[in-house]
């Protein structure tokens, strides 16, 4: 009799896989049939190859085969990374350059309902919920598989990503890049870009109201008149159906989390019930970018901003934290609402009002962090 305590764990591990150099196909059944012959390791699944176009990366590369397997292991994460980093060393995987052309990748995309981040090792993988070439392979094999952080299945999350109109929204704090990166996604996709119509309430209601708001109106009537202002553009009663998409630089639950993170107002129950009631009438972004500042950029950022004001309209969202009492007033404010996106949208379980697919970007260098964003979106077609 074996005792429950002695029964090694079996973990169920979605793994994805690719070559764009030399003989794909056979360097392909190659990794698959190393991992099949691994012991503490049971290969249940393989999808159908798949050939897509490189994403991301230097030009000129050729295309990928893609393809998907599931697996049953007695591993931990780390030994399953180190069993396919082994498969990739002995297929002569190249590391030189990010991206790029390479005779093997294998990636582990989800790992049970384990949710682990480490220097080494990210699951579920950070960047799989907006790649088609990732989702669809996947989806042939393990369709019901649950994403540990999305909340959806596989077929839910390559159906989402599959909507005719796409809405990708750029969400970060002022400072964060998101104007512009939001800008450059909508050039590259040539999708509809909408701006945010005002600025977060991040500092007092009333600094709004004379510039973009109606005058002489309380706190909770300037809140709703900018949720609305927010959501006009976003209506699902007037939602486009061109293949084409939008990108705005703003996601409409910020309002809200600028309210909680913001002691100076004070709302109510009412103002809570009509939020709801209008952003339930939106087309809740498809994906996410959610970028993340550290301080010191931020600081050089807003210092920038206030010697480039004449010259420069970037960084222009920045303009609301100019009326903080200081600059280190203004950065713990930002900060405190930057950690309170990431809590509801990677750290929380309420997926209401998120994105299915929420891809987590540096914003510290932005050009990097535009590149890692058109990636992302590009990645869906």
């Amino acid at each position: 009799m074996v005792l429950e305590s002695n029964r090694q764990k079996i973990a169920k591990c979605l793994i994805g896989c690719g070559a764009n150099v030399g003989a794909r196909r056979e360097q392909l059944d190659q990794a698959i049939d190393m991992l099949r012959f691994m012991p503490g390791v049971q290969l249940i699944h393989v999808s159908e190859f798949l050939e897509t176009r490189p994403v991301g990366g230097p030009p000129g590369q050729p295309p990928y085969l893609n393809a998907a397997c599931l697996i049953e292991t007695t591993f931990e994460p780390a030994e399953v990374l180190d069993m396919l980093l082994a498969v990739e060393n002995t297929l002569q995987r190249s590391r030189e350059i990010r991206w790029g052309p390479r005779t093997i990748d294998l990636d582990l995309l989800i790992y049970d309902d384990c949710v682990m981040k480490t220097e080494r090792l990210q699951v579920p993988h950070p960047r799989m919920t907006t790649r088609r070439f990732v989702l669809e392979p996947a989806a042939e094999i393990a369709a019901d598989l649950d994403h540990p952080v999305s909340g959806c299945t596989i077929r839910e999350l390559l159906e989402n990503i599959s909507q005719r109109h796409l809405h990708v929204a750029v969400v970060g704090i002022p400072g964060s890049g998101a104007p512009e990166i939001a800008d450059a996604v909508a050039d590259v996709t040539l999708s509809r870009l909408i701006h945010a119509p005002a600025p977060l309430p991040i500092h007092a209601v009333g600094a709004l109201s004379e510039k973009h708001l109606a005058t002489k109106k309380e706190p909770t009537e300037q809140l709703l008149l900018l949720s609305q202002k927010y959501a006009d553009p976003l209506l699902k009663a007037s939602w486009p159906v061109d293949p084409h998409g939008t990108v705005t630089d703003y996601w409409i639950e910020s309002i809200r989390l600028a309210v909680e993170n913001n002691p100076a107002i004070d709302t109510n129950k009412q103002f809570e019930n009509a939020f709801a009631s209008i952003s339930q009438e939106t087309v809740t972004p498809h994906v996410i970018l959610l970028l993340n500042v550290n301080r010191q950029t931020l600081s050089e950022r807003i210092a920038y901003r206030a010697h480039a004001a004449q010259q420069s309209d970037v960084f222009s969202d920045l303009v609301a934290v100019q009326a903080m009492t200081t600059t280190d007033q203004g950065i713990a404010t930002l900060l405190a609402l930057q950690e309170r996106f990431i809590d509801c949208l990677l750290r929380t379980q309420n997926t209401q009002c998120r994105a299915k697919a929420v891809i987590h970007l540096d914003s510290d260098d932005l050009g990097k962090a535009a590149l890692d964003a058109v990636a992302a979106i590009e990645g869906i077609s």
